[in-house]
């Protein structure tokens, strides 16, 4: 005589999937009961000047403000001409004739870069004032590229970078105003 397949485990399983089967439609026909109805008032969203999301429509009598077209900058914004220094600036701290080598200090940050007499445009000795690049080197970055300063290049150059600073200001002022 054989015996029933179905054993004391596979019944206790059966019976927990109908459970669950049961309790997951009871709580469909809960929700359905106690659901506030989907009509369209309910699910309207509203946005803002500002682009906040409300509930409540906008007031239809508040003033709004005309933009012209020609003022919308799309992607980047006008580059105005500002001289741009090459590369960093500092003061040659020590520097060896014989081996070839030595250190700048950049101003602002303080921080000592190596250079090589193979990084020289022109001769360079202690105190000086140089421009310079950086390279990544085997053991860190080094200055390259490096040049003395003409210290009255140096100070018309500040002066153009001011005066490009001011008119930029003013242009901006005068747009302000348009605005308004």
């Amino acid at each position: 005589m054989a015996r029933s397949q179905e054993t004391f485990s596979k019944k206790e399983k059966e019976k927990k999937r109908l459970k669950k089967r049961k309790d997951k439609a009871m709580k469909r026909e809960e929700r359905k009961a106690n659901s506030e109805g989907g009509s369209l008032d309910s699910m309207m969203a509203y946005v803002d000047e500002f682009g906040n999301i409300s509930d409540t429509p906008p007031d239809e009598n508040v003033k709004k403000k005309e933009i012209k077209a020609e003022n919308i900058e799309l992607g980047v914004p006008k580059r105005t001409e500002i001289p741009q220094t090459t590369g960093r600036e500092g003061r040659v701290v020590f520097f060896n004739d014989s081996k070839g080598y030595g250190f700048i200090k950049e101003t602002g940050t303080e921080e000592k870069f190596f250079v090589h007499v193979n990084g020289l445009l022109e001769e360079i000795k202690e105190n000086d004032l140089v421009n310079f690049e950086l390279e990544r080197g085997m053991k860190g970055m080094n200055a390259v590229q490096v040049k003395i300063v003409n210290l009255e290049e140096k100070k018309a150059r500040e002066e153009a970078e001011k005066a490009a600073r001011e008119a930029e200001e003013a242009e901006e002022a005068e747009d302000s105003k348009k605005e308004d």
